[in-house]
């Protein structure tokens, strides 16, 4: 499929070329031609440099200049630059993106699919700016959307699976159609965990039958953070400048923070779900992944809002003028109050990650901010588990009733269902016809456990969801009861009111899991900032941002004034260049380290 697609995309580059070489001077040389074709300087931009010594197992991916520009970590900002000056266009800032997913993604497969017609967009794209018609600060910037994201256009929305291809869809997701109005360039889809992990509990990170195994730029062996792994791995390797995710408890934030990006997972109801492959309306939430904060924001400016296709939009609280207002410098931390939720979350970090993160914390400290510890959620030995993501915590207590996963399994019963019923020109209309599938093509589906290296327990995921029937009973009710509050009012935001003082923000590190797990049943909104890089595997982790329901505009100012200061004070605690250790290394599953 992306083969297909990059085969359309270069006949399409080829047509905008006013004529051949061939045409242009009647002494071309036909032995020319031939000799154009070969390589002769193949290093270091064709073929990565076999290194030795200390980097044996390390990949050097040096970016091209872009027609003189170093795309290479390049900003929304920048790139309106030269896009504004006319050093640059669309269509060629298109191809820079199109040559470096040649150079770097057979490595890493975050690449599900080229959108075939995206240089025909950056030429009108170009057209409008030329004519004076700028329609905000995406225009003309390419971007991913995750493979369970809509685009009612010539590519696949399969989720990852076989099983999908070939289906039309209706419409638009309505982020897709957002995006798409305020001029930015849809390059194509990311690659997923497959079903955004919805199908399996034990599985490899970053997996999809249709998409092969994503790895991160950092170190190719190691779980790459998912279920949006391609729209991260992308982003972090310079494959696009951002990127959409979905998230239902994790999957904005954990890929965004192990490949040193800026993640924002937004309030359920902030951004529209409709047209997105859904696994539970109460849990569900499209997000942004770039970066930087300014890149993110841009990026949730684009896609926020109201939506009749989606109800829990129309209660949303946004400002008007969307957030990008809200950016601030370091000096916007001055009388900040910020908590640590020590023994709720701080203390599950291991020892490396703690380390780094209070120096990053001091060094917020010292910019002004007060930070006050031990802020902790009232219930947190009770609804977070001490050894690792568990969202089935409750259950595992002894109590269906507390869990989350007891209605997230009816919810995807019901939700996939809806969906499917949308579809054209597919025969897959319910769960049972998903589970039947991946029975019936074991071998590259894994319906059956310890068959496929990717999916060990099979789809145990999708058993249990079939199991419930998509009856919403009384055990349903108070678990989605029970999570709601201990979550939200005796949860984040108790821990927000101290004892009478009211906090900015929680300080939480992310790569614990529980973190993300907390404000996913809470529906609550959180930023990951990138924040050190693991001694051992070379994997980033973040720092994140945690607030009440709908205070993006409180974390992104927030969030952007620590990334200033990051970056003002010189400290080693910020983003980093991928290493692409263990380059050529393709195993599955990939290790949870």
């Amino acid at each position: 499929m992306l083969f297909r697609s990059f085969l359309a995309a270069i006949s399409i580059a080829f047509n905008l070329l006013s004529s051949s070489v061939a045409h242009k001077d009647p002494n071309y040389n036909a032995s020319q031609l031939v000799e154009s074709q070969t390589v002769e300087s193949p290093y270091p931009y064709d073929f990565p440099v076999l290194q030795n010594g200390s980097l044996a197992d390390s990949g050097w991916f040096p970016m091209p200049l872009c027609h003189g520009f170093r795309l290479e970590e390049a900003t929304i900002d920048q790139l309106q630059r030269e896009l504004s000056s006319g050093r640059l266009t669309s269509v060629q800032l298109a191809l820079c993106y199109l040559q470096r997913v040649y150079q770097a993604d057979g490595y890493i497969r975050a690449i599900m699919e080229i959108n075939p017609d995206f240089l025909e967009i950056a030429q009108a794209l170009d057209r409008e700016r030329a004519k004076g018609r700028v329609r905000g600060p995406l225009h003309g910037i390419p971007f991913l959307v995750k493979d369970n994201i809509g685009t009612k256009d010539k590519m696949e929305t399969t989720a990852g699976s076989w099983m999908l291809l070939g289906s039309v869809i209706p419409r638009d997701a309505h982020v897709v159609h957002l995006l798409r109005e305020s001029g930015a360039l849809l390059m194509g889809h990311a690659t997923l965990s497959e079903w955004a992990d919805m199908r399996s509990n034990l599985y490899s990170e970053g997996y999809s039958a249709r998409g092969d195994q994503c790895r991160s730029p950092y170190n190719l062996t190691t779980n790459p953070g998912g279920s949006s792994s391609g729209s991260a791995a992308a982003v972090a390797a310079n494959l696009i400048t951002f990127a959409l995710g979905t998230e239902t408890d994790g999957s904005v934030i954990n890929p965004a923070e192990r490949n040193a990006l800026v993640g924002i997972k937004p309030t359920v109801g902030l951004t529209s779900r409709a047209g997105v492959i859904p696994e539970s309306h109460n849990q569900d939430t499209v997000g942004c992944l770039a970066r930087t904060v300014r890149d993110a924001t841009y990026c949730l400016d684009g896609i926020y809002g109201q939506d009749p296709r989606d109800n829990f939009t129309l209660v949303q609280q946004a400002p008007a003028g969307g957030f990008a207002q809200f950016l601030a410098n370091k000096e916007a931390l001055k009388g900040a109050v910020f908590g640590l939720p020590w023994l709720s979350f701080w203390q599950l970090a291991p020892q490396n990650q703690q380390d780094q993160l209070v120096e990053l914390v001091d060094l917020i400290e010292s910019a002004g901010a007060t930070i006050v510890n031990g802020t902790e959620l009232p219930h947190w030995q009770t609804i977070i588990s001490p050894n690792f993501w568990n969202w089935d915590y409750g259950t595992t207590r002894g109590y269906s009733n507390e869990s989350e996963y007891t209605y997230v399994k009816t919810d995807f019963y019901n939700d996939i269902t809806k969906y499917l019923t949308e579809l054209n020109n597919t025969v897959i209309r319910s769960l049972e016809d998903i589970v039947q599938y991946n029975i019936d093509n074991v071998g590259s589906e894994g319906g059956i456990p310890n068959i496929h290296p990717a999916f060990q327990s099979g789809q145990d995921g999708f058993n249990a969801s079939l199991a419930t029937g998509g009856i919403m009973d009384e055990t349903y009710w108070q678990a989605l009861s029970f999570c709601h509050r201990t979550t939200r009012e005796e949860g984040i935001d108790a821990a927000l009111y101290n004892n009478g003082t009211q906090l900015t923000a929680l300080l939480v590190p992310p790569d614990v899991g529980q973190t993300y797990q907390i404000a996913a049943q809470a529906g609550y909104p959180m930023i990951t900032l990138p924040a050190g890089v693991s001694s051992e595997t070379g994997m980033p982790f973040g720092l994140a941002l945690m607030g009440t329901a709908w205070s993006e505009r409180t974390l992104v100012r927030y969030a952007s004034a620590i990334e200033d200061l990051q970056a003002s004070s010189g400290t080693k605690y910020k983003r980093t260049a991928p290493l692409w250790l263990d380059y050529r290394s393709k195993n599955i599953p990939v290790n949870n380290v």
